[in-house]
C-alpha cells in the first residue's frame, strides 16, 4: 500500500495480513468477545486485574521506576498501603481525591487505591496555573488533596481562592528528599509505611462500572474538563489492545515516557502490559536525548508513544543506541503520515499499533492489521459525515439528514450512542449536549461527535487527518481557544482577538496563532508574553502574534477563523514569533520565516 493521503485499501492490502492472524483468530476472537461482555454492574476492576497479576506473576517486574523496581507483588503491596490508609481516614466510595503531581510512581499508586476502594482521583494536569489550575481542581473538587512538592508553589498561590471545607485534608509528597513537610500539610510517604499490605476488602465490592479517575482535557471550547474513566473503559482495553492488539506477556517491557494524566498512558499503556504481565518503564519527562539510554536499561522491548515523541527521535541525530534495542512493536496516536516510514525503517520497528480515541469518547481504533499510516479499525459503529470546514458545522441533506462520505474522502467522525457503548462523557453534564448530535440518520438517534476529521481508507479502517472545532493539538496536549482568549480579551489594549492553531513545517499538531486588533501605536507584545506565560500552560502559549487592522466577523458577529488560519504566518499584517526556549516575541522577519519553513527551529 502506498502512503501517500489519499491511497484507499484494496483486497490484496488487507486479505494477507488477516491470513496471518489466522493462528491467533481463536484468541482474538475469545478476547473480543470478553471485552464487549463486562457488564457495568460485574465485579472487575482495574484493582481486581492488579490482585490477580500478583498471584500469577508474583515475582515478574511490574514498574520499573528510576532506580526503583517493583515486581507484581511488592506493586500490589504498595498500593494496599496507600488503600488501606486512606480507608482509614474515611474514604468510601466516589470520594474525590485531588492529585496534582508530577509523573512519578505515587500518582500510580494513588490512582490504583482509589480504584480498589471505589473512591475517584482526579488527575489535575500539573502543567496548568493560576485561573485553569482553580477551575480543574474546584470541577470536582472533594475534601483531599495530595500535592507533589514539586507542585507546592503553585498549589499554594490558588489554595486560597478555593471552597474549602473545615474537614479538608492536605497530603504532601516528598519528591526525592529536597525539603521538610510544610505546615498545615500531612507527610503521605511517611503516614503509610506501617499500615498494612494486605488486599482491601473493598477491592471485591468495585464495580466495572464505576468512576475511578478524571482526566482533564481541554475538549472544543473553554477551559479544561473533567472526563470520565470507569473501570469497564480500562477493562477493554485491557482485551482489546492487550490481548488483541500488543499480545505482550511476562518477558515484555513497555516503556513509557508519556504521563499519567493522559490517557495513553492510563489506559492503554498500562492496561496493555497488565494484560500479559509485562513490565512498565516509567519516565517522568519525555526525553530525546536520554531515549535510547532508558530503552537499554531497562530491556524495552514496546513503546507507548504520541506524535511528537516520534517526530522529536527522528529528527535527532543518528544514535550508537538506536538499532541495539530488542523492541518490536509500539502502540500510540498521532504518527503522522509524512514521517510514518521514514521512522519505521530508521528504527526497525516491524509493528506499529497506531490508534486513535479520547479521553472522553466512546471508541477507540486500533491498527491490529499493522498497516501503514492508518489507525486502524473499530468494532463500535461510526460514521463519517460530511463537514463544512469553513463554517464548522456538518453539511445535511435535503431531507435535514447527515451524509456520509464515499471511500477516500474526509468527514467527521460520529460514534453512535446506545446501551452497549454508552457515552459517559463529561463530570460537568451540561457540557455532554456538546458532543451530541440528534436525529443524525433517522429521528430520535443519537451520536458522539468526535470533533476530528478522518478519511475513509474502506474496509472498516480510517486515517487521521486534523481536528475540528475550537481547539488545536500542540505538544501532544489539546489547546481551547476560549482559554487563551479569555486572557487576551482581559488586556484593556486590546479591542478583538481570535486564536486559532496554524501548521508549521517539520512539526505536529498545530501552533497557536493569536490574531488581534488594537488602538494602540505600539502594542506592548512583553506585557502580553507575561500574561499569557503566567497563566497557560506552556503548550497554549501562541507561538505567532498577528497585529490586524481588522478581524472579520460573521452577520452574528462571530469571527472568521478559516481565513486567518489558512493564511497562517504568511500575510501581509505585521506577525511576532516566540522562538524555542524564548519567552519574548520578536518580529518575524523573511530571515525567520524562511528558517522556520526550513526546520531550522525546534518547536
Amino acid at each position: 500500500m502506498q502512503t501517500n493521503n489519499t491511497k484507499t485499501l484494496g483486497f490484496f492490502d488487507v486479505i494477507p495480513r488477516v491470513g496471518n492472524l489466522i493462528p491467533r483468530i481463536p484468541s482474538i476472537v475469545k478476547n473480543l468477545k470478553a471485552a464487549l461482555s463486562i457488564k457495568p454492574n460485574d465485579h472487575v476492576s482495574l484493582g481486581s486485574v492488579l490482585e490477580s497479576n500478583a498471584v500469577v506473576y508474583r515475582d515478574n517486574l511490574a514498574f520499573l521506576y528510576e532506580d526503583h523496581q517493583f515486581t507484581h507483588h511488592t506493586f500490589n503491596e504498595r498500593i494496599n498501603q496507600y488503600a488501606n490508609y486512606f480507608i482509614s481516614i474515611g474514604i468510601k466510595k466516589d470520594d474525590v481525591v485531588v492529585v496534582f503531581m508530577e509523573n512519578r510512581m505515587e500518582i500510580v499508586f494513588l490512582i490504583a487505591a482509589m480504584a480498589k476502594i471505589g473512591g475517584i482521583a482526579s488527575l489535575v494536569n500539573p502543567n496548568q496555573r493560576l485561573n485553569p489550575l482553580k477551575h480543574s481542581i474546584q470541577v470536582h473538587q472533594g475534601s483531599t488533596f495530595v500535592i507533589g512538592e514539586e507542585l507546592l508553589d503553585a498549589f499554594e498561590e490558588i489554595k486560597p481562592e478555593l471552597d474549602l471545607q473545615a474537614d479538608t485534608k492536605f497530603y504532601w509528597v516528598q519528591d526525592k528528599g529536597k525539603t521538610s513537610c510544610p505546615k498545615g500539610y500531612k507527610n503521605l510517604n511517611t503516614l503509610i509505611e506501617s499500615v498494612s499490605k494486605e488486599n482491601p476488602l473493598t477491592t471485591k465490592q468495585v464495580e466495572a462500572g464505576q468512576h475511578y479517575a478524571n482526566v482533564f482535557t481541554s475538549g472544543t471550547t473553554g477551559l479544561p474538563r473533567a472526563s470520565i474513566q470507569r473501570h469497564k473503559r480500562w477493562l477493554t482495553t485491557y482485551y482489546w489492545f492487550g490481548k488483541v492488539n500488543m499480545n505482550l506477556n511476562k518477558n515484555d517491557v513497555m516503556y513509557m515516557p508519556i504521563p499519567f494524566y493522559h490517557t495513553n498512558a492510563l489506559i492503554v499503556a498500562w492496561p496493555s502490559a497488565a494484560a500479559g504481565g509485562a513490565a512498565i518503564a516509567m519516565r517522568r519527562k519525555f526525553s530525546t536525548s536520554n531515549f535510547w539510554k532508558d530503552v537499554q536499561k531497562f530491556g524495552v522491548t514496546a513503546f507507548i508513544y504520541i506524535g511528537e515523541v516520534c517526530r522529536y527521535l527522528n529528527n535527532a541525530p543518528i544514535s550508537e543506541l538506536e538499532n541495539k534495542h530488542k523492541i518490536n512493536k509500539i502502540i500510540g496516536n498521532g504518527l503522522r503520515p509524512d514521517i510514518w516510514m521514514a521512522f519505521k525503517n530508521r528504527f526497525k520497528i516491524p509493528q506499529i499499533f497506531e490508534l486513535y480515541g479520547s479521553a472522553e469518547s466512546n471508541i477507540s481504533f486500533t491498527n491490529t492489521l499493522n498497516i501503514d499510516c492508518c489507525v486502524g479499525w473499530s468494532p463500535n459503529k461510526y460514521a463519517l459525515v460530511k463537514y463544512d470546514v469553513e463554517n464548522q458545522i456538518p453539511i445535511k441533506n435535503e431531507m435535514g439528514y447527515f451524509e456520509k462520505v464515499k471511500k477516500g474522502e474526509v468527514g467527521l467522525l460520529i460514534v453512535q450512542i446506545n446501551d452497549k457503548v454508552p457515552f459517559d462523557g463529561y463530570v460537568n453534564k451540561a457540557r455532554n449536549a456538546e458532543k451530541m448530535f440528534s436525529n443524525v440518520f433517522e429521528e430520535g438517534d443519537q451520536w458522539f461527535n468526535a470533533g476530528d476529521l478522518l478519511r475513509d481508507l474502506g474496509y472498516r479502517h480510517a486515517q487521521f487527518v486534523d481536528r475540528v472545532g475550537d481547539s488545536f493539538r500542540w505538544k501532544g496536549e489539546n489547546v481551547a481557544t476560549d482559554e487563551v482568549e479569555k486572557i487576551v480579551n482581559n488586556l484593556e489594549e486590546v479591542d478583538t482577538c481570535a486564536v486559532y492553531g496554524v501548521k508549521i513545517p517539520n512539526t505536529d499538531g498545530r501552533a497557536g496563532m493569536l490574531a488581534l486588533t488594537t488602538p494602540e501605536d505600539n502594542f506592548n507584545l512583553d506585557k502580553l508574553a507575561i500574561e499569557l506565560i503566567a497563566g497557560l500552560p506552556s503548550y497554549a502559549v501562541p507561538v505567532f502574534v498577528r497585529i490586524c487592522k481588522e478581524i472579520e466577523t460573521t452577520a452574528t458577529h462571530k469571527i472568521k477563523k478559516f481565513p486567518l488560519q489558512q493564511e497562517s504566518f504568511n500575510c501581509t499584517d505585521q506577525v511576532f514569533v516566540m522562538l524555542p526556549s524564548s519567552k519574548n516575541y520578536v518580529l518575524l522577519t523573511d530571515k525567520i520565516r524562511a528558517e522556520i519553513e526550513q526546520g531550522i527551529y525546534s518547536f
